[in-house]
């Protein structure tokens, strides 16, 4: 037992194991030390010694490596990086100092740029197909993406404009008619002055005739190819002077009702491709054949059994008046391809025409897909169990899609009902690529459909305090897109010491000016939405400013801190109708959208 206690201490203190065991040895241990055998005590105190020293060799090397490494390591890691140069703080960038108060109202809101843009330098923008030199006249590319000027109308106001992709019409500030495009004339390429001194207002177009309308309420039907114009016959002029008389200089047809009522004349026209509508002062409806290749078959004239083998005598294009819809004094009107639209005073909405598409409202019928009279549209049943009266306020129609505006209100309201008016927008008919605005690709849509972009808005008006709907100012239909205005407030007052206009002088100098909201949607093949891209889009959508250059020199050091704001997106919004000066005169203008088949207008209206 001695010697293993031995064993054990010389483990502990193994460099000098062979002294302690010599050391320690006594009589006892002796004693004991004669029953074991001398050398294989020695061997074995030998190989223990042998172990012990090798173990503490190679622990001390391990852990002189481990140090030297270690050391290493921490030289490395928190070894001081060499000083280096402190770097320029960067400043804010001055803002671009404002001149005027005008400069800063335009420095500070894009849409009062906008506004301001449209006072001073009216005309007109187009964008999409290119095919019939239309969007630009000037131009031989197939497409036009995003807005641009047509520039012989710069400076320019007109009535009314419509556009198709092979040819387009205008009327200018004086009332004659402007015809362009490649269906008019191969070798003009510029608007071209045609039927003059009728002193025109408005106009819609069919597939190869314009169908314009004039103040006095006289309506007329002109070919839209020159030569037709030029070849054609040419009615007598009349004159009130006895024995003045003479020719017209172009080709056209008369087609004014000729039962009208004393003091009643034409208001509104609207034309699809084959058939025209013309609505008069007392609420009347008349339809007539608009179009000269094709007879319309598809019970859009409103007059039931009325074919090209029943038709009456006379002139084929003779004008009908809609029978059925006497006694209902008919505000509203609107034509799509082959169908029709119409609303009244009660706000009831009547249609007629083709249905293939569920354009009418009404389920589709295979066995009839179209219906030749006008039958009214169960618009209350779109709010059963809501307890609201409804009343349709306006209808749109093109291509082969429909629209209506309709106000509902609570029948009888009670202390605890809210007595807002609530201003929705419903559409139907084909949406196939998107022209419905509903968020959707629709095939057949013969459902009325809220469209909820439009619907249950309201705003705060801060002249009568109080919270108000947010209407829609109107919709234009094209083929397979089209675009709303909205009537939200908007404000266009002009600074007294403005050179544009007489002036209301209700501006401060951070008071800006703003329009109303317009949106995009629908079928955009030919780049006719004007987001400058292709893709289709079902619901609808903002686009940039008409303006893209005026943008980019508002947005020049506006940042406060150096930002970059050229990819800051602002929308276009449209400017609502006020009095401003052009060229030196007072005039109460706006801008409107036109949507046409595949392309799209922006123009100065007076």
């Amino acid at each position: 037992m001695l010697n293993t206690r031995c064993l054990s201490r010389a483990t502990l203190r193994a460099p000098h194991a062979p002294r302690i065991s010599r050391n320690i040895t006594t009589k006892a241990n002796q004693t004991r030390a004669k029953a074991i055998p001398h050398p294989y005590a020695q061997r074995r105190q030998q190989h223990f010694v042998r172990s012990v020293v090798a173990v503490t060799a190679l622990w001390g090397t391990a852990t002189a490596a481990q140090w030297y490494n270690g050391e290493k390591f921490l030289r490395e890691v928190h070894a001081e990086e060499p000083p280096q140069e402190q770097q320029e703080l960067n400043f804010e960038k001055p803002r671009r100092k404002a001149t005027s108060e005008e400069e800063n109202r335009n420095l500070i809101s894009s849409q009062h740029l906008q506004v301001q843009k449209s006072w001073e330098n009216p005309g007109v923008y187009a964008w999409g197909s290119n095919s019939g030199k239309v969007v630009a006249p000037d131009s031989n590319e197939s497409f036009i993406r995003t807005p641009r000027r047509i520039p012989f109308f710069d400076g320019k106001i007109l009535r009314d404009i419509k556009l198709d992709r092979a040819f387009g019409a205008a009327i200018d500030e004086r009332g004659d008619l402007l015809q362009w495009g490649t269906a008019f004339s191969k070798e003009t390429t510029q608007p071209t002055p045609t039927l003059r001194g009728k002193n025109l207002t408005s106009l819609s177009i069919s597939r190869d005739r314009i169908i314009a309308l004039s103040k006095s309420g006289d309506v007329y039907s002109i070919p839209v190819s020159q030569e037709e114009q030029r070849t054609g016959t040419k009615p007598a002029s009349t004159s009130w002077i006895p024995f003045w008389g003479g020719s017209n200089d172009i080709s056209f047809r008369l087609r004014t009702p000729q039962n009208l009522a004393w003091g009643e004349r034409v208001t509104q026209i609207s034309s699809g491709l084959e058939h025209a509508l013309m609505l008069t002062s007392t609420g009347r409806v008349f339809s007539f054949a608009s179009g000269t290749q094709d007879y319309p078959r598809k019970g859009q004239l409103g007059i039931p059994g009325l074919t090209w083998e029943t038709r009456p005598e006379g002139p084929f294009d003779a004008p009908h008046e809609i029978a059925t819809l006497r006694g209902f004094p008919v505000q509203h009107i609107a034509t799509g391809d082959f169908h029709s639209l119409v609303s009244d005073a009660a706000g009831r909405a009547f249609g007629f025409g083709d249905n293939s598409s569920g354009q009418l409202g009404f389920d589709f019928n295979p066995e009839a897909t179209f219906i030749d009279a006008p039958s009214l549209l169960p618009t209350q049943r779109l709010y059963a169990g809501t307890a609201q009266q409804a009343s349709v306020t306006n209808v749109f129609a093109g291509g082969n899609t429909s629209f209506l505006t309709i106000e509902a209100i609570k029948a009888v309201p009670n202390a605890r009902d809210s007595t807002r008016v609530q201003a929705d927008v419903w559409a139907f008919g084909f949406g196939l690529t998107g022209q419905l605005g509903n968020g959707r690709w629709t095939h057949l849509q013969s459902t009325p459909i809220k469209l909820p972009a439009f619907s249950g808005l309201y705003e705060y008006d801060e002249p009568t305090s109080s919270v108000i709907p947010i209407k829609l100012a109107y919709i234009t239909v094209g083929a397979t897109h089209a675009a709303a205005v909205m009537d939200n407030v908007a404000s266009v007052a002009v600074p007294a010491a403005s050179p544009r206009s007489p002036g209301s002088g209700k501006l401060t100098p951070n008071d800006t000016n703003w329009g109303r909201d317009i949106l995009f949607w629908g079928n955009n093949e030919f780049y006719q939405i004007g987001t400058g891209k292709r893709n289709n889009q079902p619901s609808p959508t903002y686009i940039q400013p008409l303006d893209q250059a005026a943008e980019a020199e508002r947005e020049k050091g506006l940042g406060f801190f150096g930002e970059k704001r050229e990819k800051e997106m602002h929308r276009f919004q449209i400017t609502p109708r006020t009095k401003v000066k052009v060229n030196g005169r007072n005039v109460e203008m706006e801008q409107k959208v036109e949507c046409g088949r595949g392309v799209t207008a922006v123009y100065s209206a007076v």
